[in-house]
This record gives C-alpha cells, sequence and structure tokens, in this order.
C-alpha cells in the first residue's frame, strides 16, 4: 500500500485543482472520502476505478463511522498554485482537513481526494477519484483506529507535485 494518482486522474490533477479554485464549473468541488481496512482492495487494482461509485461497488468500503462525513472543498477552500520555475513543478497546496470527533467504529485506511464536477448532482457516478493516500497510525504504523477525537490530515507539501 502507498499514496498515488487514480489511472483514469493521471496528468489531471493540476486541471482539476485549478477548475475547483476557478468555480469553472460553478459547482466544482474537490471531495474526501476515507476508506475502511476491511474489505479493501491493493493499490495496484484501486487505482484503476474510474468513478467513486465503481470503486465503492467493488469490496472497498467508505468508513461508517459515528461523526464521519465526507469533507466538500470548494472554491473557498483552496488556494490557486504557483509553478516553481526553479525547481520545475507544480505543488497542489491544501490547508490541514479535520475529521471532527469520530467515534469508534471502521479502522481507517485511505483518504481519497475526489473530484466532482457538478456537486448539486449528487451521485458518486460523477465523482472522479483523484489521488489516494495510505492513513497510518504514526505510533503503530497500522490503520487509525478511531476513539471519539478529531482525526486531522495535513499535507504540508501539497497534496500533489506535478513535475
Amino acid at each position: 500500500m502507498a499514496n498515488g494518482t487514480f489511472n483514469v486522474a493521471l496528468g489531471r490533477e493540476v486541471e482539476f485543482h485549478n477548475r475547483v479554485d476557478n468555480s469553472d464549473p460553478t459547482n466544482a468541488v474537490l471531495v474526501m472520502v476515507v476508506l475502511a481496512s476491511s474489505g479493501l482492495e491493493i493499490d495496484a487494482t484501486l487505482k484503476d476505478y474510474d468513478t467513486l461509485s465503481a470503486l465503492l461497488a467493488a469490496s472497498n468500503n467508505e468508513v461508517t463511522n459515528g461523526g464521519y462525513a465526507r469533507i466538500i472543498l470548494d472554491d473557498t477552500d483552496i488556494v490557486a498554485y504557483t509553478v516553481d520555475d526553479t525547481d520545475d513543478e507544480i505543488r497542489l497546496p491544501l490547508g490541514d482537513q479535520t475529521f471532527s470527533t469520530i467515534l469508534v467504529g471502521d479502522s481507517w485506511r485511505k483518504l481519497l481526494i475526489c473530484y466532482d464536477s457538478d456537486s448539486t448532482g449528487g451521485t458518486d457516478a460523477n465523482i472522479v477519484p483523484v489521488k489516494y493516500f495510505d492513513v497510518l497510525s504514526t505510533v503503530t504504523g497500522q490503520a487509525i483506529v478511531p476513539n471519539g477525537g478529531d482525526i486531522i490530515f495535513s499535507f504540508p507539501d501539497g497534496y500533489h507535485v506535478a513535475t
């Protein structure tokens, strides 16, 4: 298991970020989804899904812990990227994201960042999975086991670096 980009989004990460930042289209958002350890497919299989609905229709399970809800990020939640001509790269910035007061239940194993071109459309079939990240305890190196506290994800170097 590792971090990576879904095949359907390869080379499009900057485009999706820019679309949300510029509200183009108007209701474009990034969606953060957490997958449980139970039923999780290996990365080589996971990255082949083209929609969130297809991914969840397989053996992968979105967590169901009390207090959990997907985080929706619109143009007010993200900032524009900058082009770094010195290091020849683009970093997609993202502030800390907090899932608040998550109760005991599923063990958390993968964080997904997805793109939805129309958040008013309302179906997972329209959501494109973009990035996936391992969710591991810094103490045990295993999946995170919620205990009623907050779970915070930090992206100090951005959530994607395009080179």
